[in-house]
């Protein structure tokens, strides 16, 4: 039956008035267009991100990190900086007279591709066993004042792979290693976002909306609507991350496109549940869906200004990376809540009914839905039963928490251990380590005082974890003047690792301060080198008058991990203060708020626990990420509220009506069906993150998808209503509603 046959029928019954004036019509619609519009265009940007991404550890660290200073300090002495790397060239047997002239052939070969700092590099090394020789091939990551961008870095490796390669006999295997090898590898496992991780989050959400809608065509709007969402995001963060305002990395990028889809999906839901019910009392389709409109607004609005306040609180955060996620999460569910609350209900209204085929909501005025169905069973169960309902459910949380919690190890992960498959760069330093010295390549770079060079390197020396030997500790070399000795015909590249160079082809002193180099004896990632580090720091701040700043891959390293520990302790009490704020201005309540974040945090405990069991014991991951507890924390905390204010907001509105214990009942009633289809989509699109072949990325993926799970059926379903039942009016206390109903 079509609109117009359908208003003619009803002409003569009485009709609802639409509350016109609490919809905005023409701004909606104009709005609606230009999010249409801009949006459409802004698709573009959204595989043009990876040109603005940073992933290495530097572009991470704030300005005051010591490893950062040191950084900054120690460039001042090199008109190239670089990322140090190696090519691998391996077999099972000795190397043959063949192999170690193709391996000469492929040295001079790499020198000539471009990005590569011939200066700096080092004539081959061979294994002590004869089967395994190195090639330091340092990448350029800054040449004068420009910094190289990630897709020039993997392109300028695959070249020096591709010239390796060609040079070397068909018996060797020659891999990449090393930081520079390591950080490629991370960019190329970010290089599926745009392909693999959309389109999988994407048939995750069809496949779920037609099991929920049960329509074929209904889902096509909130996924379009999504979609428009995700290029105006992406058309702001391209823009203000290549203005420098923000840091965007592959970790946030994958986020962004998660977050957009899945918090889309939610407030999709919510409204077209509104819509819907709404569709069984006006005949005309525009004035329900103002009432749905109408109703909706608060909850969406506090959900979207809970989880931006919450993301923004990452900007108290030291990590550049931690920074430029919040607002670039915080841009996606804005423009999220923008076209879901303008696109999204225009073009239902003017749809017109037949979207919900063939389920086709009619003017029946049917009875009240809050006593239909499924979840009207459950109210009805745990209003009979609230308390024991809220004490087991609580116990069961807090068992989840106690079986793992403990196991949960976020002390970081080494390089190789952040990825879920195992790339060619973890291959080709898994064999370096084992046949050449792991520190070799990726030294602590120490910035100090001139005139206290010798008592920084003696003490240096003197550092348990710092290689033995000579050429462990020496002056940076001048790799300048190692160029003008080649243009001389007095040989070329880096000295040998024999022993430290002469006086002649180190760097000059630059205001008073020099460069000196450390080894490591342990590979640069491992928790020994990063404890080797905090050593060196220790013994060389204590000496007189050095000024001396320990910087370098591992220093940068340590100094992310020791913010993401500060990061965690500061912001999580931020979020909740911010919460609380929100809650308390949206319920008029004080109690409630208090108690809805208690049994969230509760949540992220237990989530935490089952982490702790499921990465150590299924999945049997080294370690968790330093910065997951954060980001888990944010996530589930700020996502996880939602469907807390989804539902209490219609719990108040139920109750003003029938008071705060039948209110609790009506109001788990109408929105179970929606927010636990809400919930399902969230979680499915977080665990496509699990796509991508990183560690880090997995375990956020799976934290939040069974965190908003576990909150949306064990915590909103039965600890909230139950709680709030058994409670009875005084959990609206101290506002009106707490000490009389009508």
């Amino acid at each position: 039956m079509t609109d117009s046959k359908l208003d003619a029928d009803s002409a003569e019954e009485p009709q609802p008035t639409a509350p016109r004036r609490g919809w905005p019509v023409f701004t909606v619609i104009a709005l609606a267009v230009l999010v249409f519009l801009v949006g459409g265009a802004g698709g573009g940007f959204q595989s043009r991100l990876a040109e603005v991404q940073k992933n290495d550890n530097a572009s991470f660290l704030p300005e005051s990190a010591e490893s950062t200073i040191a950084a900054n300090e120690a460039a001042r002495f090199l008109s190239v900086e670089t990322i140090p790397g190696f090519v691998v060239f391996h077999r099972d047997g000795p190397l043959t007279d063949a192999d170690r002239a193709a391996i000469a052939d492929a040295a001079k070969a790499v020198a000539e591709v471009n990005g590569v700092d011939a200066a700096g590099m080092t004539p081959p090394q061979y294994s002590a066993d004869g089967t395994t020789a190195s090639l330091y091939v340092p990448l350029v990551a800054k040449s004068d004042g420009t910094t190289v961008n990630g897709d020039e870095l993997a392109a300028t490796e695959r070249q020096v792979m591709d010239a390796a390669k060609a040079a070397a006999t068909a018996e060797l295997e020659v891999l990449p290693a090393g930081p520079g090898g390591i950080l490629v590898a991370f960019i190329e496992a970010f290089e599926g976002l745009d392909s693999t991780l959309l389109l999988a989050a994407v048939l995750v959400v069809i496949a779920i909306l037609l099991v929920v809608y049960r329509s074929p065509v209904l889902w096509i709007f909130p996924l379009l609507s999504a979609g428009l969402a995700l290029g105006l995001s992406s058309m702001i963060v391209y823009f203000l991350a290549k203005a420098e305002v923000l840091t965007l990395t592959g970790q946030s990028q994958g986020i962004l496109m998660v977050l957009v889809l899945g918090a889309g999906t939610d407030y999709a839901l919510l409204l077209i549940a509104r819509y819907r019910e709404e569709l069984h009392t006006f005949p005309n389709r525009f004035d329900a869906m103002i009432r749905a409109w109408r109703e909706s607004a608060p909850a969406i609005t506090a959900s979207a200004a809970t989880v931006v306040l919450g993301l923004l609180c990452l900007g108290f955060s030291e990590l550049n990376s931690n920074r430029g996620l919040g607002p670039v999460a915080a841009i996606g569910i804005g423009c999220t809540y923008l076209v879901m609350m303008t696109f999204l209900p225009v073009a239902l209204a003017v749809a017109g009914r037949w979207v919900f085929w063939p389920r086709v909501p009619h003017p029946d005025h049917a009875a009240d839905l809050a006593t239909h169905g499924m979840w009207g069973r459950i109210a009805t169960a745990v209003g009979r039963r609230d308390r024991p309902a809220w004490i087991g459910a609580t116990a069961l949380l807090v068992v989840l928490c106690a079986i793992g919690i403990g196991s949960l190890n976020t002390g970081g992960l080494t390089a190789g251990e952040n990825f879920t498959t195992k790339p060619d760069a973890v291959v080709g330093q898994e064999i370096y380590d084992e046949h050449f010295d792991p520190g070799t390549g990726a030294p602590a770079v120490v910035v100090t005082n001139a005139d206290q060079v010798d008592a920084v390197i003696a003490a240096a020396e003197a550092t348990p974890g710092v290689a033995a030997g000579p050429g462990a500790v020496c002056l940076q070399v001048d790799y300048a003047k190692l160029a003008d000795l080649a243009r001389l015909g007095a040989g070329g590249g880096a000295p040998a690792q024999s022993g430290c160079p002469p006086d002649v082809l180190t760097v000059a002193p630059i205001d008073g301060r020099t460069v000196v180099n450390v080894t490591l004896a342990d590979g640069y990632d491992t928790p020994e080198a990063l404890a080797t580090v905090e050593r060196l720091r220790e013994n060389l701040h204590a000496i007189p008058g050095a000024d001396a700043l320990v910087g370098g891959n591992t220093a940068a390293t340590a100094d992310v991990q020791a913010a993401s520990v500060r990061d965690r302790n500061v912001i999580i009490p931020i979020v909740l203060a911010v919460i609380f704020v929100v809650l308390a201005l949206l319920l008029r309540a004080l109690l409630a708020p208090v108690i809805l974040i208690a049994t969230v945090v509760l949540s992220f405990a237990a989530t935490l626990g089952v982490c702790g069991f499921v990465f150590t014991h299924v999945f049997h991951f080294a370690a968790a990420d330093a910065s997951f507890p954060l980001f888990a924390f944010v996530f589930l905390v700020a996502l996880g509220i939602d469907y807390n204010i989804f539902l209490m907001t219609r719990v108040r509105e139920e109750a003003l009506q029938h008071g705060t214990r039948s209110g609790v009942l009506r109001g788990l009633a109408v929105t179970g069906g929606v927010i636990t289809s809400a919930g399902i989509v969230l979680a499915a699109t977080f665990a496509v993150l699990g796509v991508l072949p990183l560690v880090p990325l997995a375990q956020v993926g799976f934290a939040v998808a069974f965190g908003v799970l576990l909150d949306t059926i064990v915590v909103r379903s039965v600890l909230v209503p139950a709680l709030s039942h058994d409670i009875g009016r005084s959990i609206w206390w101290p506002s009106a509603l707490a000490r009389g109903e009508r």
